[in-house]
């Protein structure tokens, strides 16, 4: 992963200032300064985590490929779906997120609002699919600890549960079973309080295309890619873990925890090897997707086969 600041960066390294003065969600930052794409140079520490799980063959993918080849059923079942469809017909503006249950705070806020106390960061991460195909994304956001921080989450508070738009007009893949719809996933608390988990509004250096999970997704980078739900409108401080939508599809395939594994086989295929997008060549898949220093400790004592 690779977090730049703005005393890392040259002039022609910043986003374009336009974005800022034309999307509204971007200018919500306000004092934020998200970069390009960039190799792992400079890279510096995040709240005494050290990045270094990406390598120097950790290139980005091109735009192009992460923009036209993705999981998003509520725009149609095949990978090239979302990219055809989405950015048609997917209005995301306004948007408000709604944040309840265990916390002292609850409240309904508008995307840019939630985001605007915040600096953004890029993070050039990993992104594994549970199908076995991968690809690095630079994402724009902020950590997602800020945000729940925010509206006090109490000590009952021990998973956060996160729900995508239920909108059959705008995502019409929902007007199909395919899953109990709308999309639900969630996450422990120390998970979802980790420095590595971005609330991302961007990539690319530009706002987050429909087909990515606009306006508001998560990225969580030792998780397989299902687990970084997408286009969020609530998010639920709860007591017990929730069930996800693909656990509640197939329980038997996805389970809660969901940390890329390749000791655990998916019942239908291994998940020893990937193939990155734009590459021919398997590569072998790493424990955690390669963040084993950072978030291994998460998970000490706990059998990792058990919790798949």
């Amino acid at each position: 992963m690779l977090i730049r600041t703005a005393a890392d960066l040259a002039d022609h390294d910043v986003t374009d200032e336009r974005l800022y003065l034309d999307r509204r969600r971007f200018l919500a930052a306000g004092a934020a300064t998200a970069v390009l794409a960039a190799g792992p140079a400079g890279a510096v520490p995040v709240s005494g985590y050290t990045p270094n799980a990406v390598t120097l063959d950790d290139k980005p993918t091109p735009f192009e490929a992460a923009t036209a080849y993705n999981n998003f059923y509520e725009f149609g079942a095949d990978k090239e779906d979302p990219g055809k469809t989405a950015p048609g017909i997917f209005r995301t503006t306004p948007w408000s997120v709604t944040v309840e249950g265990a916390c002292a705070k609850p409240g309904t806020v508008a995307v840019e609002d939630l985001i605007k106390p915040h600096r953004l960061e890029e993070r050039l991460t990993r992104l594994r699919c549970v199908e076995g195909w991968s690809m690095v994304i630079p994402w724009i956001g902020v950590p997602l600890a800020g945000i729940l921080q925010r509206f006090e989450p109490t000590s009952q508070a021990k998973f956060v549960a996160f729900t995508t738009l239920y909108d059959p007009t705008r995502m019409p893949g929902q007007k199909r079973p395919i899953l109990d719809w709308p999309y639900v996933e969630g996450l422990r608390i120390d998970e979802a309080m980790h420095p590595l988990t971005l609330l991302a509004v961007g990539c690319y250096g530009r706002e987050l295309p429909a087909q990515n999970g606009a306006p508001l997704r998560l990225v969580v980078p030792w998780k397989y890619g299902f687990k970084s739900i997408k286009s969020i409108v609530a998010i639920s401080f709860v007591a017990d873990m929730p069930v996800s939508s693909w656990m509640k599809a197939a329980p038997r395939e996805y389970g809660f925890y969901s940390n890329v594994n390749p000791e655990v086989d998916h019942p239908r295929w291994s998940q020893a090897s990937e193939r990155r997008i734009g590459e021919f060549r398997r590569r072998q898949t790493l424990p955690f997707n390669g963040y084993a220093d950072q978030v291994a400790s998460l998970y000490q004592g706990m059998d990792l086969k058990k919790w798949f």
